[in-house]
């Protein structure tokens, strides 16, 4: 079982990096659904692209004429390179997410991928657990980003995690991201087995993180040792599950575990019995991820 004191730890550090947002928020309008939420200083610059915006004091909507998924997703977009070329997104990935009311619903518009927390969209994501039978134990991979990633370089992660790019399906995310960052080939990825979801509604440097993130879990060979094809991600560790709670407990140092995937890991902590049901802070940690409405 894992030690009290690190779920205490891990209490401590993931409800003060997945704090409910306290700043004011406006809802981004197309037609009667809500496409995102946007900040005050944010509204306030949208508010010069007056062909596209019309910034309210409760609201924020899309101009007559572009209720149409094609034409908002070209405005949107002419938006968000000039957003960019201001240095106010993130890396450019050029690459699209779904705007939708919900999961797998018909868009409201397309949004790159850079521009997603400024605007507050909703976004979904797919993640595995790479974990591994020894003996009579579980061990887990972690994997540590490249230094030159736009979000959380350097950091730890699960073995597996990527954003559902417009077009795609949760199973193909798991499939295009297992190989290209750990060298996991078609077949083995889709045995990975769909365990549930997460939620994270936080601020963020960049705007609001707003994301459900699929959580998988994938049993690997003992032998296979992961390996990353497209350079987002620089090496793996195998770590027991006490030491992967030890990892999500730290907040500090070289080897701190994005909150992302922190999240991901709990979820499976707690599947997996290796926390005592009975300890202090495991009711907290079975809220974690559970994002109340409104």
């Amino acid at each position: 079982m894992i030690p009290a004191a690190i779920v205490t730890a891990i209490v401590e550090r993931l409800t003060r990096e997945l704090a409910r947002p306290r700043r004011r928020y406006r809802p981004l309008r197309v037609g009667r659904n809500i496409a995102g939420w946007i900040d005050d200083a944010r509204a306030l610059r949208l508010g010069a692209f007056a062909d596209v915006f019309e910034v309210q004091d409760d609201a924020i909507v899309l101009t007559p004429g572009l209720d149409d998924a094609a034409a908002a997703t070209t405005a949107l977009d002419r938006v968000a390179r000039a957003l960019a070329a201001e240095g106010r997104l993130t890396a450019w990935r050029d690459e699209r997410y779904a705007v939708v009311p919900s999961f797998g619903a018909p868009p409201l518009f397309l949004l790159e991928r850079a521009a997603a927390r400024y605007f507050g969209v909703h976004t979904y994501a797919a993640h595995v657990n790479g974990l591994v039978r020894r003996d009579e134990d579980v061990a887990m991979w972690i994997a540590r980003r490249s230094p030159t990633k736009a979000i959380d370089p350097g950091l730890l992660d699960n073995l597996v995690g990527g954003g559902i790019a417009a077009g795609q399906e949760i199973a193909t995310t798991v499939v295009k991201e297992a190989w290209e960052e750990a060298g996991i080939a078609e077949s083995l990825a889709r045995q990975a087995c769909l365990a549930g979801s997460v939620d994270i509604c936080r601020e963020q440097p960049d705007g609001l993180q707003r994301e459900t993130i699929f959580v998988h879990d994938l049993w690997l060979p003992a032998a296979s040792v992961p390996a990353g094809q497209d350079g987002e991600v620089v090496g793996h560790r195998l770590v027991s599950l006490p030491e992967a709670a030890r990892l999500i407990a730290n907040a500090s140092g070289p080897d701190v575990v994005t909150a992302d995937a922190s999240l991901v890991v709990v979820d499976c902590l707690l599947r997996q019995g290796a926390i005592d049901p009975d300890a202090p802070g495991y009711a907290a940690l079975a809220a974690l991820g559970r994002v109340p409405e409104g």
